[in-house]
């Protein structure tokens, strides 16, 4: 039997490495091109595959009632390299899934480097791919290089859209005060690899937080040229610009003091406070949670220091801003990831609209099962909109056509404007009302409101009745089981060569 043609992978990160994982496990040579350390980004600092330039947070590993931690086992069923990755080099943070992030990138590198059927091109694809690439996978993430982009923008007639993503401080931890801060989890819960006690907590009463805000709001901030404008996401907003959303914004987003209690102040609940969270595995470095922010780098070191417990923060990394772009994929795409003006060109990855570390890699998984299926001449099959890859999908390829409706206790952290996704957490004193709006394409995060409705059921195994967030949690077990069944059959009737 001869070896069939190879399948190309444009860009190496989360997506890239994903997809050529998922076609070399599939026995399809796969050339995999990046152009780092050739050409650098302005948010990239190493040449490592997979490289985590933002949070170091996979969010929520609960595969019961979380969409997120549900996704993570629906990749870890469909063999995923990055959650294995991920699940080798992870480090405590309550009940999310964070990683080692130097660690994990370098475990996804030397995968992909020492498989035999993966071949490695460092260098930057300049414009459109060689018209004899019949197979292409573009990841390019939401940095594609100007040259690429243009030429995506020649083929498809649409316009890029734009938004600016912030990237949070990393602090060393032999610089904060722990007879100021304390660690605990909210609610005390452990996650992978956790204990209960894995934030690094720093509490503010009420006249600290106030003076907090209107720093926040004074501080000199990056300036952006006009012709620029700053269409930020609404879930990765600069600490800033929530702050100027509304006083209290903060103090519902990422300082919410809910599940938290101050053992230097008698166990009693903060008025607000800051979480700090494991970035490596020695434990040496610790970033401040949901702190993205455009504040130029003195004023974030003067406006930081005000936080109790970082009166003396020495800063690994300061925030920063980069311009992230996606195309308007419900018009642009088929259901299998093609681009319908060239078939030829197949993306995954944050261009396609998806938003998160989590959503990014497993709509790499897609792309690359998608490309060896048509490579082998099988029919190309989506996973059903009852899975989280399936409604993750569907909202990318045609979610802008439908309206928004957002459920009862949904993960989708909708109703405090600019919360940071990546770590908010569900709280049940503030249950988040159903409503329905329409709207255009815009990035998104997998969450429950994406999936078929599902009758809940009025009482539990045991008899006693439902109530309030008891009938959301029971809705999403409910959902949660019926993806992880239909993942599995998905699975066995796509199989692409495993």
């Amino acid at each position: 039997m001869s070896t069939p043609a190879p399948i190309h992978v444009i860009g190496a990160g989360l997506a890239g490495s994903e997809a050529s994982w998922q076609i070399a496990s599939a026995g399809i040579p796969v050339i995999l091109h990046e152009m780092r350390p050739v050409r650098m980004t302005e948010a990239h600092h190493t040449e490592g595959f997979a490289e985590l330039v933002c949070s170091n947070s996979f969010r929520s590993d609960d595969a019961e009632t979380n969409a997120v931690g549900l996704l993570h086992e629906e990749m870890r069923r469909a063999g995923s390299l990055i959650m294995l990755a991920g699940d080798a080099h992870k480090l405590p943070a309550g009940g999310a899934l964070a990683v080692d992030r130097d660690h994990f990138s370098a475990e996804v590198t030397r995968r992909l480097s020492e498989h035999p059927l993966v071949t490695i091109d460092r260098g930057e694809i300049a414009g459109l791919p060689p018209s004899d690439w019949d197979s292409v996978v573009i990841a390019t993430g939401p940095l594609t290089s100007a040259a690429l982009a243009g030429a995506i923008q020649a083929v498809t007639g649409e316009s890029d859209l734009a938004f600016f993503d912030a990237i949070a401080p990393i602090v060393h931890f032999e610089s904060i005060d722990l007879t100021k801060a304390w660690r605990q989890s909210r609610y005390d819960k452990a996650g992978p690899g956790g204990t209960g006690a894995d934030y690094i907590n720093c509490a503010m009463s009420k006249d600290e937080y106030n003076a907090f805000i209107d720093a926040l709001i004074a501080g000199e901030k990056t300036v952006f040229k006009e012709w620029e404008g700053t269409p930020y996401f609404d879930g990765c907003l600069p600490i800033e610009v929530m702050a100027e959303r509304g006083r209290d914004t903060l103090r519902f987003g990422p300082m919410k003091p809910v599940g938290l209690s101050n053992p230097h102040e008698g166990g009693r609940r903060p008025y607000a406070v800051v979480q700090l969270r494991q970035d490596n595995a020695l434990g040496t470095l610790w970033n401040l949670v949901g702190f993205q922010t455009k504040l130029k780098h003195g004023e974030q070191v003067r406006i930081l220091r005000m936080i109790p417990g970082l009166e003396k923060a020495e800063f690994a990394r300061l925030g920063g801003l980069h311009r992230n772009t996606f195309l308007n994929s419900p018009k642009l795409l088929d259901r299998s990831l093609r681009l319908k003006a060239m078939p030829r060109l197949r993306f995954a990855g944050q261009i396609t609209g998806v938003e998160g570390y989590i959503e990014s890699a497993a709509c790499g998984l897609l792309a690359g099962r998608f490309a060896v299926a048509e490579r082998l001449q099988r029919p190309i099959v989506p996973p059903p909109p009852t899975t989280a890859l399936g409604a993750m999908l569907d909202h990318i390829t045609g979610g802008h056509i439908v309206e928004e409706v957002v459920e009862e206790m949904s993960d989708a952290p909708r109703p405090i404007p600019g919360t940071h996704v990546d770590d908010t957490v569900s709280d049940p004193e503030r249950p988040t009302p159903k409503q329905s709006k329409p709207r255009s394409f815009q990035p998104m995060n997998v969450n429950f409101g994406l999936f078929p409705p599902m009758e809940t059921p009025g009482t539990s195994a045991d008899g006693k009745r439902h109530k309030g967030p008891e009938r959301g949690a029971a809705r999403k077990r409910l959902m949660s089981a019926r993806a992880l069944r239909d993942v599995d059959e998905w699975l066995k009737t796509s199989d692409i060569g495993r």
